[in-house]
């Protein structure tokens, strides 16, 4: 069964899928935070360094299978293959929101 995303954290997969750091920071608010592997990253800026850092470390693939709204974020369970260590895995990844942008993304096991 799809999985059913809303707009904003479907652009942030489907921008995921091209390792293009500048169509995935265009999915954040300007002042947003990302959690990543107890690392924080704070603003646009840093977002891409994050994204372009990772994306030239390994390749990898991300297929969202489930999600739920806890505590008002937007919970999605994320399946992971590529050629980093421990592949495959399922993330979370923790999504919150500002109008129409991702203010805070956090991923974690």
């Amino acid at each position: 069964m799809p999985v059913h995303l809303p707009d904003v954290v479907r652009e942030y997969f489907e921008a995921d899928k091209t390792a293009n750091p500048d169509a995935i920071v265009q999915c954040f608010a300007e002042d947003a935070v990302v959690i990543d592997e107890g690392n924080t990253y704070t603003g646009r800026e840093a977002i891409r360094q994050w994204m372009a850092n990772a994306s030239t470390q390994y390749t990898y693939t991300v297929k969202p299978i489930t999600i739920a709204l806890e505590h008002g974020r937007i919970v999605v369970t994320g399946h992971l293959v590529g050629n980093f260590p421990g592949s495959p895995v399922d993330l979370r990844y923790i999504f919150a929101f500002a109008d129409d942008k991702i203010a805070k993304l956090e991923i974690v096991p």
